[in-house]
């Protein structure tokens, strides 16, 4: 079997690291996205895929556009070592394959979610936004739907209450990796998806990140811990500064209700109440732990209160 496998984040580097750990199933060629500019200085970095595949010493190519002629020849040429079967592996690629290249090839995909729920680019985000209490892996095979294609192996994974992106997400990576070596070795059936419960898991936006105080406590928690270590969330403080918001926790109970006797929480928004920084929720509210300015580093709340003052309602 040859393999030639397409991916670029960082969850898809892992899953690669895994393969080219495997004899049978090491990849003939990696496609990656191009080097772009990222950063502050805006300076050209490379995806995680084509590091962990320089490091590992595999065939790397980063075309512009993975479905035009050249890059569609490249992927057959790698074939040629095992003719009688190539298998082509996308996970978290950020492009559409199309045809002619989605019908040239067996092409499996690695999807973080149990199919259908959470087709798309942010599935590990999403259902932790949601409040999901489970989600898992599924190994489907690419069709010209939005993962919509059949599926061979799904196994979920339960999310813990302090579950972040990073923490789900590298378990995912595990159970994607053992989910995906599985279905090279067993070819294991494959089973059209049903057509309910089906969820999109939309690109996270800019809006996606703002913790808007008019929405519940607990749906802003849950958006903190899915954009951390990621793109992250932020708040407005009254003048119209972000702040971005690294870990934050819900106060129920007697906390909740001692910052509400005091005066403290009387309109949604940001401010201090004994050395603490709290964000007025519609309903609830969140203790801001850990927090980072504009153009500075990440700090604890107390740390943040010292150097730049209680800040006033947003």
């Amino acid at each position: 079997m040859s393999i030639v496998y397409l991916g670029t984040s960082e969850f898809a580097a892992h899953i690669l690291e895994r393969l080219a750990r495997s004899e049978e199933h090491r990849p003939a060629l990696v496609v990656t996205r191009p080097d772009r500019p990222s950063g502050r200085g805006r300076r050209v970095t490379s995806p995680p895929v084509a590091e962990a595949a320089r490091a590992l010493g595999l065939a790397l190519e980063q075309p512009e556009r993975v479905n035009d002629e050249a890059a569609r020849e490249s992927i057959a040429r790698a074939g040629l070592s095992a003719p009688s079967r190539q298998t082509v592996i996308v996970c978290a690629f950020g492009a559409l394959i199309k045809e002619p290249l989605l019908s040239e090839h067996e092409i499996l995909n690695v999807h973080p979610s149990l199919l259908p729920r959470w087709r798309g680019a942010a599935p590990v985000e999403r259902a932790i936004m949601a409040g999901d209490e489970t989600t898992g892996v599924s190994i489907m095979r690419l069709t010209a739907g939005l993962d919509s294609g059949p599926v061979c192996l799904a196994e979920r994974e339960p999310i813990r209450p302090e579950d972040t992106y990073g923490s789900l997400a590298q378990r995912l990576r595990e159970l994607g990796a053992d989910l995906l070596l599985r279905a090279l070795r067993d070819s294991p059936p494959f089973k059209e998806q049903p057509e309910d419960g089906v969820t999109y898991a939309e690109k996270i936006t800019g809006e996606d990140r703002q913790l808007d105080p008019n929405r519940p406590a607990v749906e802003l928690e849950r958006t903190v811990r899915a954009l951390q270590p990621q793109v992250g969330a932020r708040v407005a403080l009254a003048d119209g500064t972000l702040i971005g918001v690294h870990r934050a926790v819900l106060l129920e109970g007697e906390q909740s209700e001692l910052a509400v006797s005091a005066g403290a929480h009387t309109a949604p928004g940001v401010f201090a109440h004994e050395g603490r920084l709290l964000l007025g929720c519609s309903p609830g509210l969140l203790e801001l732990l850990v927090v980072q300015p504009p153009g500075g580093r990440a700090m604890d709340a107390a740390a943040y209160l010292r150097g730049h003052g209680a800040p006033g309602r947003a």
